[in-house]
């Protein structure tokens, strides 16, 4: 089975960020587990200066043959009740990268 990374960067509404961290431990990377190809998940809070848009930063692991057929998944579930979405994340801040080892 292949493996990848999922870099995922997010921020938090502003003044909502207690609410988006327990969103996001709580409710979101379990629903996120739950999508068949996805194997664990680790989140981190970005120290010091940076260039990313957003100061959180999650990397999911995935075991899968078809990357694209278990990211398709994950965005047909987004914003369902397979896995809502918090009102606390700023969606312009999103983005995610696919990343395959060298």
């Amino acid at each position: 089975m292949a493996r990848y990374k999922l870099l995922v960067i997010t921020n938090a509404v502003p003044g909502k960020e207690a609410a988006f961290n327990d969103w996001y431990d709580r409710r979101h990377i379990p629903d996120v587990l739950q999508v068949p190809g996805f194997v664990s998940a680790q989140r981190f809070r970005v120290s010091g200066e940076s260039t990313l848009p957003g100061p959180y930063i999650a990397i999911y692991d995935l075991e899968t043959e078809d990357p694209s057929a278990v990211l398709a998944e994950l965005g047909a579930r987004a914003g369902t009740a397979k896995m809502p979405l918090s009102d606390a994340l700023d969606m312009k801040a999103v983005s995610a990268s696919l990343l395959t080892p060298l």
